[in-house]
């Protein structure tokens, strides 16, 4: 396994958190209101508001993620280091998900840490 290839997983969970977002939106709001134009704004809550507030953090984490890991393979400063960072970022955001939607507040924020540091590190490996 690569850092490209742990890049290209993680797209693959942000993608499946946008699906649970939008299934647990469809059901408290109705396709009618997400096919239309949204004028009207609404919210959603419980496990549908925290995968909705998990997916917007998700999508931040990659912007922050998948420039470190370019900078990794495009400066060929790849590593078991790196790599081991990129494994404990996956892991972390895999823990996440299901912690932040099932409302484990303290797991959520290790997990969150966790993947964090693993980006500042990759960062870091890259100069």
């Amino acid at each position: 396994m690569t850092e490209l290839t742990i890049l290209a997983l993680y797209g693959l969970l942000v993608i499946l958190t946008l699906i649970l977002q939008a299934t647990g939106a469809m059901t408290q709001l109705g396709i009618a209101y997400l096919l239309g134009s949204r004028d009207e704004g609404r919210t959603v809550s419980g496990i549908a508001g925290r995968l909705e507030r998990a997916l917007h953090n998700s999508i931040h984490a990659m912007v922050l993620f998948a420039p470190a890991v370019l900078l990794i393979v495009v400066t060929d400063s790849a590593t078991n280091q790196s790599l081991l960072a990129c494994q404990a970022f996956l892991l972390a955001r895999l823990v996440y998900l299901p912690a932040y939607a099932f409302g484990l507040t303290g797991i959520r924020s290790l997990a969150w840490t966790v993947g964090l540091l693993s980006t500042a590190l990759i960062y870091f490996l890259s100069l």
